[in-house]
């Protein structure tokens, strides 16, 4: 009887003839041909791996193309730049297009029953300056980044010691590393896999020099803290390690394309890595376009740019109600806009903040009643029509019928357009008083005035937040719409000063079992209907508040036998218990999913489906579809 679950990946692949590969390797993009012929880099057949990753793009319904080009986008900020690291998609281990795990940057991996994790590399694998990557990177990270109290001194990612300890980790040869737990972790693939990366490893010979134990020189040291303006050296370190957020151009990187420009900056440009890892069948080395830049500009008007053809390439800062205004761009641009399916568990969500400051609301807030009688009397069918043009779905914020952990009963929680039972449950709560204008009043005699917050990124929300206004005055709750940005958003989140917000539902609406399940628990700071218990967990317990709601510190708790268990049965029952309890209380109130994502592209990029999965996890937005396949047909 087969009793320990064992996950392969990689190796038999990774053995398809490297010979044949390299004999292929005649042609060299044009944009490498000054450094080839300076000798600065050598050729091909010593810039890849031994046994790179062989991707045949037949296969995959794409066709293999060529060298050259440069595609433009816009950013709404410098802090965007991390899309890169996420269009990039280079992990250990990778989705593949059916969101199931690859070996990427790996030649291969073994999962024994998510106890036991070995990582075999690949043999002549290099950073992008050149320099050799080999189990030294994962030790310099695990034993002086790690294990190091000054520049980890929360003692590590949760990921990493998901039951309170950090694994044992042994470098068994210059290819080979491995992570053992007491207990098996779930949660270590899917994060190595996700858009924002778990770090595990990191490129010990550039990093050493920031490093005050492989630093001798301090006045060095001194010298390179005043230079990027740090008083410590450990945050010396981290700003100069900081690869999802790719700042520092001098930072080695695995990813197909590398920044080359420092902050401050209106435009980064990032160049192709010569050195990166995968070939196409015809051993050709990915990726074939040379440049992505990328342009800041104001969120508010980056679909406005993107139609006035100044865009290549454009995913976010747009959204379904620029569709028609950007198709019309297709007349005037070589551009096609194609439309994606959005995988967010909503695409249209309200969350009340059961975390604020508000005593009364708080309370209020944390009645299943009001959430619910909140959530009964929006008119989704309505909303679906004005806003979505009735392509979108009304739906909880659950998974989506993509998901093999699909049930109609999550989708159809308390979406039911009723107002009466809407009502009979605000009057059963207690607030059946109401002014002269018909609004309810609270129980210390405010009206019952909810101001829903936006980040201000999309006129979407408050075109919806004008429905909702009309919704919710008929059951005697009055709407107002506050705008703000981003950071403030957040910040204003976490203090308890929101009451209530618009934002997307749950990041992952396509989830298998093996996938982690904490979106639905109280797990980070930035979920704004309980961001105090999601610090408390992230900090595990050193910040925050801990869940005092019987059904949320449930969830918890639920994710956390999730955490323990090896049997993928088991996972499937603990994600339908959570699915349930979190459309059953409305913890978050989702209004429409399956909505669609206009995609803007040059006419002549090649290689982008026409329709495909669209969200942060677990697609990385176009990661999975390997934007290093991209190219341009020239007419």
């Amino acid at each position: 009887m087969v009793t320990r679950r064992i996950f392969l990946g990689g190796l038999v692949g990774a053995a398809i003839a490297p010979a044949v590969v390299r004999a292929q390797q005649a042609t060299e993009p044009e944009f490498l041909k000054e450094r080839l012929t300076s000798g600065s880099l050598p050729p091909m057949a010593e810039r890849i791996p031994a046994r790179p990753r062989i991707v045949n793009l037949k296969e995959l319904g794409l066709e293999p193309g060529a060298y050259g080009g440069t595609v433009r986008t816009i950013i709404g900020g410098q802090r965007d730049i991390r899309f890169m690291t996420i269009y990039g998609y280079s992990r250990l281990v990778g989705y593949n297009k059916h969101l199931q795990f690859q070996p990427d940057i790996l030649a291969g991996f073994q999962s024994e029953d998510d106890t036991v994790f070995t990582f075999t590399l690949r043999e002549g694998h290099k950073w992008s300056d050149g320099q050799p990557f080999t189990a030294d990177d994962f030790r310099y990270w695990w034993e002086d980044v790690i294990l190091n109290d000054k520049l980890t001194p929360g003692g590590g990612a949760l990921e990493l010691r998901p039951h309170g300890s950090l694994p044992r980790f042994e470098m068994l040869d210059a290819l080979t590393v491995r992570y053992t737990w007491e207990k098996p972790n779930p949660m270590f693939l899917p994060t190595l896999a996700g858009p924002q990366p778990l770090v595990i490893f990191g490129p010990g010979h550039y990093l050493k020099q920031f490093h005050k134990k492989f630093q001798p020189d301090q006045a060095k040291m001194d010298e390179l803290m005043k230079t990027y303006r740090v008083k410590k050296w450990q945050d010396l370190h981290i700003k100069m390690a900081r690869s999802y957020r790719p700042e520092n151009p001098n930072l080695p990187t695995l990813d197909p394309w590398r920044n080359t420009t420092p902050l401050p900056s209106e435009q980064f440009v990032f160049e192709r890595n010569p050195f990166f890892h995968r070939v196409d069948e015809t051993g050709r080395q990915l990726p074939y376009l040379d440049r992505f830049i990328l342009n800041v500009s104001s969120s508010s008007i980056i679909a406005a740019k993107a139609g006035a053809g100044e865009a290549d390439l454009q995913v976010t800062g747009i959204d379904f109600n620029d569709y028609t205004f950007l198709k019309e761009a297709e007349k005037r641009f070589p551009v096609k806009v194609n439309l994606w399916k959005l995988a967010r568990g909503s695409r249209i969500t309200l969350l009340p903040n059961l975390n604020c400051a508000d005593e009364v609301w708080r309370g209020l807030f944390r009645d299943v009643r009001l959430r619910r009688a909140l959530s009964l009397a929006i008119d989704r069918h309505e909303v679906n029509m004005v806003a979505f043009y009735g392509l979108g779905t009304p739906s909880a914020d659950t998974v989506l019928p993509d998901s093999p952990l699909f049930k109609q009963e999550y989708a159809d929680a308390f979406v039911k357009f009723d107002p009466d039972e809407a009502n009979r449950l605000l009057d059963e709560l207690g607030l059946t008083k109401r002014d002269d204008d018909g609004i309810r009043l609270l129980p210390d005699g405010r009206r019952a005035e909810i101001t829903v917050e936006t980040a201000g990124e999309s006129n979407l929300d408050t075109d919806v937040l004008e429905l909702v206004h009309d919704h919710w005055a008929n059951i005697g709750l009055a709407l107002y719409t506050r705008t703000s940005q981003r950071d403030v958003f957040r910040n204003r989140a976490m203090s308890g000063s929101i009451m209530m917000s618009i934002w997307y539902g749950l990041d992952n609406g396509v989830p298998t079992a093996d996938m982690s399940p904490a979106g639905l628990a109280p797990t980070l700071d930035d979920q704004l209907q309980w961001p105090l218990w999601g610090m408390h967990y992230l900090s595990a317990g050193q910040e925050g508040v801990a869940p005092d709601l019987p059904e949320a510190a449930e969830l918890v708790d639920l994710l956390g036998q999730w955490g323990s268990t090896a049997k993928f049965e088991e996972r499937q029952v603990i994600w339908h218990k959570m699915l349930s309890l979190y459309t059953q209380q409305v913890f978050s109130i989702g209004l429409i999913n399956s909505t669609l994502q206009p995609i803007l592209r040059a006419a002549k990029l090649q290689n982008l489906p026409e329709k495909a999965l669209y969200g942060f996890d677990p697609t990385s937005y176009l990661g999975v579809y390997m934007p290093d396949a991209f190219w341009y047909k020239e007419a």
